[in-house]
């Protein structure tokens, strides 16, 4: 009888914990190959001038695949990992492999599916299917009370309706045993050289105040710590969403410790951080209904707009803007991560002072942010633009408001 051997193509679901695609691969495989590609496209310049991925997160994302490998080594498994597009190689190690098929998680951005679509046609040719799943959201799909189609434009309707009709599926156990092919070769993670950064930008490292490290094991230390009751510390999301966009977790993990840690007392606290989730998908889901829409000009009449990154550029190294600005900026540039209210006031007077577009501002954040995830950074900066497709949700006050309201020394 011919064994099933299924390659597990790993992207932004680094994780044992609640990971269908490895849960169901171990339950219906015989062999399991666990792989993944630090591809190069994801390290260029982008025509906006900024990196696809900047310094710090490259190095938060090898810490990421390192944890990860060890841990899958633990289990007596390994993580194949390479430097090169998955469309060019995979075909060559399901031959040699003897694959019969493979396994990823469905992405909804077009850079993302575009580089699926690739693989898909590469595996086609060796007669090799490629199973998509659907679980980078909190809600699942398939759980939708409605089709992605039907899904109300303005958020609250979107949240209060899965809210009230849907359910957080429960998460799946830990993985704890592999069985894997018994030769695998024996590959190693890229260093920063490799992935194209000079020996300059990788010294700027080192002005990293308190970096976050990479990897399952840190994510579930940060959420005991971000979730307790006395901590109450304007960094708690976004200290947990570079771990959801690597998916070291799910959102579903989260949610469930967010719930088990609610207290009446910390209700504020708790509802925001849920908030934030349901944004994330709904991002997700608006992409999905209107494919691209948050990386189409969205002034088009405003032809004074920067559109420029060399431009913005330059007005951030003059430095003629206000402390607190200039502040956020450092912060940004420097640890990768800001609190997701700092970058609605840092976004808001890049767009109404210097008039930069909403897609050379979100590729700006693009280079810099730990969390990046397409949907979420280019849909929340379309909304910051006051184009976005939560018009209700549009940005409709001054920079000078948002300072005021939410910008506070941080404990």
């Amino acid at each position: 009888m011919t064994k099933k051997v299924i390659l597990v193509w790993f992207r932004n679901d680094l994780r044992v914990h609640d990971n269908e695609i490895l849960h169901e691969a171990v339950q219906k495989g015989d062999i399991v190959i666990p792989v993944y590609f630090f591809d190069p496209r994801y390290f260029r310049t982008n025509d906006s001038g900024f990196q696809n991925t900047g310094v710090i997160r490259a190095k938060f994302l090898l810490d990421s695949v390192a944890h990860f490998k060890v841990t899958l080594q633990e289990m007596g498994a390994d993580l194949l990992v390479f430097h090169a597009q998955p469309e060019d190689i995979i075909g060559t190690l399901c031959a040699k492999y003897e694959v019969t098929e493979v396994y990823h998680h469905r992405e909804v951005a077009q850079r993302e599916t575009s580089i699926s679509e690739r693989v898909e046609e590469a595996l086609w040719k060796e007669k090799i299917n490629l199973k998509h799943f659907i679980g980078h959201t909190l809600y699942h799909k398939e759980d939708l009370p409605i089709p992605i189609r039907d899904i109300p434009d303005p958020f609250n309707s979107f949240k209060k309706k899965v809210e009230k009709e849907s359910f957080v599926r429960p998460v799946l156990p830990a993985v704890t045993r592999i069985t894997t092919h018994p030769h695998l070769e024996t590959t190693h993670i890229p260093t920063l050289e490799a992935l194209g950064f000079s020996s300059e930008v990788i010294a700027s490292l080192d002005d990293v105040g308190v970096p976050l490290h990479g990897g399952e094991e840190k994510a579930l230390e940060m959420i005991e710590i971000t979730l307790a009751t006395d901590y109450n510390n304007i960094n708690d999301y976004n200290l947990i969403s570079p771990y959801i966009a690597t998916g070291a977790i799910s959102p579903a993990f989260y949610y469930h410790k967010i719930k088990a840690h609610y207290l009446p007392s910390n209700k504020k606290k708790y509802d925001r951080l849920l908030t934030r989730l349901l944004w994330r998908d709904y991002f997700r889901f608006m992409l999905k209904k209107y494919p691209n829409i948050f990386f189409k000009p969205s002034d088009s009449k405003k032809s004074t707009r920067v559109t420029s990154g060399i431009t913005l550029k330059e007005r951030i190294a003059d430095g003629n803007y206000p402390p607190a600005i200039r502040e956020l900026i450092r912060e940004l540039q420097t640890t990768g991560n800001l609190p997701y209210e700092y970058r609605e006031i840092l976004a808001a007077y890049m767009l109404q002072e210097w008039h930069v577009d909403h897609l050379t501002g979100a590729s700006f954040f693009e280079e810099y942010l730990l969390d990046y995830a397409p949907a979420t950074t280019y849909g929340y900066w379309l909304h910051f633009a006051g184009s976005g497709t939560s018009q209700k949700d549009n940005l409709k006050i001054s920079w000078e408001e948002l300072l005021k309201k939410n910008y506070r020394n941080k404990k």
